[in-house]
């Protein structure tokens, strides 16, 4: 149980600095201001809120909805209206003498000061979603199947105060920076009004999901290691003994030299395996995108090749997974993949099912999705990640595993393979109706950068300003003009462009951000495209056609974000 307690602890700090805190971010940072150098504690008090209340309501919140019979996003929404009516009560000093009122002659309850901050902190824990990894999914999970254990308790004890410690660094560094500026100091009510404006604007951006946009486009430069620190076998073994599974409960033991268990299959994501027969989909609450509504089930979908993938539509890990998975919906739903989502709730208010219906529509996911409320597939699939997919072939067998995101050129090859294989396929130098040969996918952010000719001038996370006088190599490209390269994408500047040699059928770009791309080819004066590109990543086309060899020459304005090339 200590390495599950120090790991729980390093997991939290990890998730206090992912993309998941930046629509709590402004609040905390302007906490200390709202009452200038009167109260030095009041980082600690807010950050002491909103921990309290997310370790609370993790472990019960969901039990407490449902045995009062409340609906699962009422604690939600109560963090919302809190937050806005305590900013409310900052922006204008009449109405937070009408809120003191009724506490004055209770002292703990006090809303002045410290009493707000901690009132504060509670409802940001309420609307606080962190990014989950298999601490997190395993307490979520847990709390609502198997009940709150010893055990679990300390687990999340230890996670909320891993989430503390950065954030608490936050608020003090608040607090030092507005203590040096004079106007703080001297503005006082000036500063706690602007303190309201922000927390009225914290909560309406949590209840309209727009800094989703914002919060995919940040990097995420420590999921590789929170995953490194998460899931390997000691931690495996440990929440595993915390859920009353068997050691081998994931996927269990090879039943035979051929085959893998599940954690053995997603160690190698670019090779097909015998991971075992596919399992079912027990308790659904209901199905999203079939007809009438009607069920799937993975018996009746032999012949099909399936991807099933796991997510929660307020993680920003799966949101990212989108644009590959509705790309390949569209490519290969004719040819005879079917993709389900099953949609297992990290948090109560994900379980109302108009919001997930909400969700499939902004993200537009046209595939069934299947809503797990009561975690039986979750836990029928042995899982613990979002996001997490299966491919099952057309012998209900599944043949790849992969948990987190990444490995997308990886699994559409295997789709592909598993495709080709389907007797009512026609196999021709088009196999599967894309180009054989064609050009492998690349990607542009300098963690998997393998194909850009001048990779060399590279500087992490900088803007650089790149000349290239030559036309790329087959299969490559090369950066012209000024593009500050981070992990996962490319950033535009100015003249920014792309010189892309390419063969295929058909190309397209995973681009977010806001800008027009000029898309030519050299060898075809005549073609011309401008990609509109507005906010969300997603695929982009760029050109289709008949198989060719040619060099495209794509021209950006500032601000456009190229993640990756695909082709078919």
């Amino acid at each position: 149980m200590i390495t599950l307690i120090v790991v729980g602890l390093i997991s939290g700090i990890i998730t206090a600095i992912s993309p998941c805190v930046l629509p709590v971010l402004p609040a905390i940072l302007t906490s200390a201001a709202q009452d200038g150098a009167h109260s030095r504690r009041r980082p600690l008090v807010v950050v002491a809120g909103l921990v309290l209340s997310f370790a609370f309501f993790t472990l019960l919140g969901g039990i407490l909805l449902s045995s009062l019979g409340l609906p699962d996003d009422l604690l939600r929404w109560v963090g919302i209206v809190v937050l806005a009516i305590v900013g409310l009560g900052l922006l204008i000093p009449q109405v937070g003498e009408l809120l003191q009122r009724p506490f004055e002659r209770v002292r703990p309850l006090r809303m002045d000061r410290e009493g707000n901050g901690f009132v504060m902190g509670l409802a940001l824990g309420l609307v606080f979603v962190p990014c989950a990894g298999p601490i997190l999914a395993s307490i979520t999970v847990l709390a609502a199947t198997n009940g709150v254990s010893w055990g679990l308790v300390a687990l999340t004890l230890a996670f909320s105060v891993g989430i503390a410690i950065p954030l608490l660094g936050f608020g003090l560094a608040g607090q030092a920076m507005f203590s040096r500026i004079k106007a703080v100091r001297e503005r006082l009510q000036l500063i706690r009004s602007i303190s309201g404006a922000v927390l009225i604007a914290t909560a309406l951006v949590i209840a309209t999901n727009v800094a989703e946009p914002l919060q995919r486009a940040v990097p995420g430069w420590l999921a590789s290691a929170q995953s490194s620190i998460e899931d390997n076998d000691a931690v495996r073994g440990e929440l595993d003994t915390l859920a009353g599974r068997e050691d081998d409960a994931q996927a269990g033991s090879a039943s035979d030299d051929e085959q893998f268990t599940f954690d053995e299959c997603a160690d190698e994501p670019a090779t097909l395996h015998n991971c075992g027969p596919a399992r079912d989909l027990p308790g659904i609450d209901a199905w999203l995108n079939t007809d009438d509504g009607q069920a799937l089930d993975l018996e009746s979908l032999e012949g099909q090749v399936v991807l099933l993938d796991f997510w929660t539509y307020s993680c920003i890990n799966c949101q990212r997974t989108f644009p590959y998975l509705t790309a390949w919906d569209e490519r290969y739903r004719d040819e005879g993949l079917t993709i389900i989502g099953v949609h297992t709730p990290e948090f109560a208010f994900e379980k109302v099912v108009d919001n997930v219906a909400d969700a499939t529509d902004r993200y537009g996911i046209d595939y069934p999705v299947a809503i797990d409320n009561e975690y039986r597939t979750w836990r029928e699939w042995d899982q613990r990640f979002w996001p997490a997919h299966y491919l099952i072939d057309q012998e209900g067998i599944v043949r790849q595993v992969h948990y987190g995101e990444g490995a997308y050129a990886e699994t559409e090859e295997l789709i592909q393979e598993l495709l080709d294989t389907a007797p009512q396929q026609v196999v021709d130098m088009d196999t599967g109706g894309h180009t054989a040969g064609r050009t492998q996918e690349t990607y542009l952010g300098y963690a998997r950068l393998q194909y850009a000719d001048n990779r060399g001038q590279v500087v992490e996370d900088k803007p650089v300003y790149f000349g290239h006088d030559a036309f790329p190599e087959p299969g490559h490209f090369a950066y012209v003009g000024e593009w500050t390269v981070t992990d996962e994408y490319a950033l535009a500047g100015e003249g920014a462009m792309l010189m892309l040699n390419f063969y295929a059928a058909d190309a397209h770009l995973v681009m977010a951000g806001h800008g027009e791309v000029r898309v030519t080819l050299l060898g075809d004066d005549s073609y011309e495209r401008t990609v509109e590109v507005d906010g969300t990543a997603d695929l982009y086309d760029l050109w289709e056609g008949d198989p060719a060899q040619d060099v495209m020459i794509l021209e950006f304005t500032a601000g456009v974000e190229a993640y990756a090339f695909t082709f078919g």
